[in-house]
């Protein structure tokens, strides 16, 4: 409407342009996310010759030997089985114990809880670099030194702050009457944590799980300092040594590597929709 109380007509030239915009951007993103995937999925494909003449193209002629070798070594199913166990260990220890603390914060009040949950949020500001040094001496004294827990406990320490504040959050936005309602009936905090808030809560489960899983997936320096054996290894570990081994034959270096972050590609796309509902939960009230 104008100045003078008359009608204008909608334009939808501002709409379109923020529209063209945003596509462009995401078109951006799209292209600076896939080039580098495409390109390490198709090296494996080529031979060494053609992968320095022809990086980021399709190959001339198709070579399946060379994943056909890694999916038929030992090695690659020895890494696999190493991340494996570390991430599930790593996300089942930081879904149990975030869960039960984000209860704990979100619904629960008791003397300290603000201090207490700003201590472990502190854990945000410090990359796990900064305390390499004494984790390797409380692993080591804890005799837990190239061992599985050795690996998964430091990783679950520095995943709970974050795992915390997502799941606080979403606990927090569950209705109240359900826990009011619980109460009156004599319904404990436990039952109702077990019965009722986590079915409600597979949303951001699967969310906190999935950023957790890939974490853990791709965690270098911690494996590096508490593992000493090659039969320890998870695939980062892996990888460093079979990249010392085939320094020059880079189209195998790349199908390994195609190989190894799969199993992260193939989760995040399964679970994307509970991805989607767990952090859009509670950012419309209505």
């Amino acid at each position: 409407m104008s100045e003078d109380g008359r009608t204008v007509p909608y334009s939808d030239d501002g709409f379109s342009a923020f529209a063209a915009m945003k596509t462009l951007f995401l078109a951006a993103v799209f292209l600076f996310v896939t080039v580098p995937l495409a390109a390490t999925l198709l090296g494996g494909f080529k031979s060494l010759g053609e992968l320095r003449v022809n990086p980021f193209g399709l190959p001339q002629a198709w070579e399946l030997d060379h994943y056909a070798s890694i999916l038929g070594s030992a090695r690659y199913w020895r890494l696999l089985g190493n991340s494996m166990i570390v991430a599930t260990l790593t996300v089942t220890l930081t879904l149990i114990v975030a869960s039960m603390a984000a209860f704990a914060f979100a619904h629960i009040r008791f003397y300290g809880s603000s201090m207490l949950l700003s201590y472990l949020t502190m854990g945000l500001l410090f990359p796990a670099a900064t305390a390499i040094l004494p984790l390797f001496i409380k692993v080591r004294d804890l005799g837990l030194l190239d061992t599985y827990f050795g690996v998964v406990l430091p990783q679950v320490a520095f995943a709970l702050a974050m795992s915390i504040l997502l799941l606080r959050r979403f606990f927090r936005d569950l209705p109240g009457e359900l826990l009011e309602a619980a109460l009156v009936d004599g319904c404990s905090y436990i039952r109702f944590y077990r019965h009722v808030t986590l079915p409600l809560s597979v949303p951001i489960l699967a969310t906190v799980g999935t950023i957790v899983f890939v974490h853990s997936w791709n965690a270098y320096l911690i494996p590096l300092v508490m593992l000493n054996s090659d039969s320890m290894y998870p695939w980062p570990l892996g990888i460093m040594v079979y990249q010392g081994e085939y320094s020059t034959e880079w189209h195998l270096i790349l199908a390994f590597i195609t190989l190894t972050i799969l199993p992260t590609v193939l989760l995040f796309l399964f679970a994307q929709k509970h991805i989607v509902a767990g952090l859009t939960a509670g950012a419309v009230k209505g």
